[in-house]
């Protein structure tokens, strides 16, 4: 099945939800660039896909060696200046707003998502050295990493310390000339090693000597994978091993790496930030890596929706007057297909609302800060949870078919079902939001109830408000046991809110584009909303215990 960029959809969204023309972007440049990126996704990492899913990266003793195609795809990528969109200027960026680079990325990830993984942990390592690196680090790095030429990558986790990161072992030991030996074996690190970039920028938390327990003792460290010689070119490799590459239940082609760092106490890293500053600066590149996997909930639920549509318009089943029909004509086949719509719509307004909020809080804006510390663990949790929902509708779509590997329905479900554990489990994030967040959300839930229009709409704004002031007050456990249905409730709140703003546009609307947004928009707060209203009394019971039962009977 043919990708097609969701450039209609990616613009109205830009437009009315995330309001890219007060960040300076007009529409002759919105349009280039989505139009840009669609067509360069279509035609170089769609047809990818596949073999992606099917060959993936292989593992060999001179490292890993992605599939046919990806160098040459990844080069043209590099050349057609896609990973420089959101880079910064000073570096060889081309600056553009951070919700425009995401919007590319989606394109991207929506294409291939297992690909997308490489740009994405760049963008990350960008972050981190833009604002805790050295004025040195910058200048060899950042030019390299803002054009893609060389990718970047994140490593916390270890065998004994998966969410704990405090549990870290890995060492960092001084040298004596200001740089340290790196020591320690990191997992689950997204393309850890490939073949399509001259040099792998590993960002790695370590602990120096006599450092503290637990995150307090955490740094983070710059580790190439070669060593930069005089001129800043990639020199000698820099002792750093390829143990394995894992075989994931999706995402196969992204190589997951096992990296043994330090095996012949030759493994040179310098220090980003201060020592012990560690947890600061990842981070940095967490929070908005998190956004970047709300996001992957978005690619793939385009991508899932894209294919369901295309099989029940040309799949003929049944008889009616003594011919077959297309299933399409089916209503509870529209049901299901209006609902990815309807849902793939609603994440993508939150994250882009989301992603928004970072450029303007990059600008100083306090209030933006604030509202986005509040809807990362939304944007992230809620995101990815819609994107397994609609890529498990995409199976049920295709019926039998969908069960079957070679309809490509089933490369989505499983593609999908890592970005609710991976950078910081979906629980993780609930835990943040009444952890953390929950006193900055009645300035949000107030401005929504002075908007929205719907009646139902209004009860679950008004439900967030009374289920948040509960939770403000009740024990920590208590709080924490209803973190999830809130997260969902305040969640699909926060949708509704955004989809009645786009309905109420695309009401005025004839083309068969805002038909469709007006309609997949009614639907969202016609049945969507009320589901989450139902959440209410779940979160409640959970803040009040009733369903609490201990370690020991929960084995039984």
């Amino acid at each position: 099945m043919p990708f097609t960029a969701p450039v209609a959809e990616q613009k109205f969204v830009l437009q009315h939800i995330a309001h890219i023309a007060d960040l300076g972007v007009d529409d002759d440049i919105l349009d280039a660039v989505l139009e840009g990126a669609g067509a360069f996704a279509e035609g170089e990492w769609a047809p990818l896909a596949r073999a992606g899913d099917t060959a993936g990266p292989t593992w060999t003793d001179a490292g890993v060696k992605m599939p046919k195609g990806y160098g040459a795809a990844y080069k043209a990528y590099v050349e057609g200046g896609w990973g420089t969109i959101g880079s910064p200027e000073g570096f060889g960026g081309q600056g553009m707003p951070f919700v425009l680079a995401a919007a590319v990325l989606e394109t991207l990830g929506a294409a291939n998502m297992g690909f997308a993984l490489a740009p994405t942990l760049t963008v990350g390592a960008i972050e981190a050295l833009l604002h805790h690196g050295s004025p040195e680090q910058q200048a060899l790095y950042l030019p390299k990493l803002s054009t893609g030429e060389w990718t970047g990558t994140m490593n916390l986790t270890e065998p004994q310390a998966g969410s704990d990161v405090g549990a870290l072992r890995s060492r960092a030991v001084p040298r004596g000339d200001g740089t340290y030996a790196i020591q320690g074996t990191k997992i689950f690190i997204s393309f850890g090693d490939h073949d399509m970039a001259d040099n792998i920028v590993h960002l790695v938390l370590a602990r120096t000597p006599d450092a503290p327990a637990g995150t307090k003792g955490l740094s983070l460290f710059l580790v190439p994978k070669y060593r930069l010689d005089a001129d800043g070119n990639p020199g000698e490799p820099n002792d750093i091993r390829v143990v394995s590459i894992e075989h994931k239940m999706g995402l196969h082609a992204s190589p997951t790496c096992v990296l043994s760092f330090g095996d012949n106490g030759d493994c040179v890293g310098e220090l980003i930030g201060p020592e012990f500053g560690g947890i600061r600066a990842m981070f940095t590149m967490m929070n908005n890596a998190r956004l970047n996997v709300g996001l992957q909930g978005v690619q793939v639920a385009e991508a899932a929706t894209q294919r369901a549509v295309a099989y029940a318009r040309d799949r003929m089943q049944g008889a009616r007057a003594g011919a077959g029909v297309a299933i399409v004509e089916h209503p509870d086949v529209r049901r299901m297909l209006l609902r990815m719509k309807a849902q793939t719509m609603a994440a993508r307004a939150l994250v882009y609302y989301a992603c928004g909020q970072v450029d303007r809080a990059n600008a100083g804006d306090a209030e933006a800060r604030a509202l986005l510390d509040l809807l990362t663990p939304l944007a992230k949790a809620h995101g990815t949870d819609i994107g397994c929902e609609v890529a498990s509708i995409g199976v049920q779509v295709h019926g039998g078919m969908g069960y079957i590997e070679e309809t490509g329905a089933a490369q989505h479900y499983r593609d999908a079902r890592i970005t609710p554990i991976y950078e910081g489990t979906n629980g993780i994030q609930a835990a943040d939001l009444v952890g953390r967040k929950l006193a900055l959300a009645p300035g949000l839930i107030a401005r929504m109830q002075g908007e929205v229009e719907d009646a139902g709409l209004r009860a679950l704004v008004e439900a967030c408000g009374e289920v948040g002031g509960v939770l403000a007050t009740a024990a920590q456990d208590d709080r924490l046991a209803a973190s999830y249905p809130f997260l969902t409730m305040f969640s699909v709140a926060v949708c509704g809110w955004l989809m009645e703003q786009q309905g109420r546009i695309a009401d005025a609307g004839e083309t068969p584009f805002l038909k469709l947004k007006a309609a997949a928009c009614r639907f969202y707060v016609a049945q969507i909303v009320p589901e989450a209203l139902g959440l209410k009394a779940a979160a409640l019971a959970s803040a009040e215990m009733l369903y609490a039962v201990d370690a020991e009977t929960l084995a039984a």
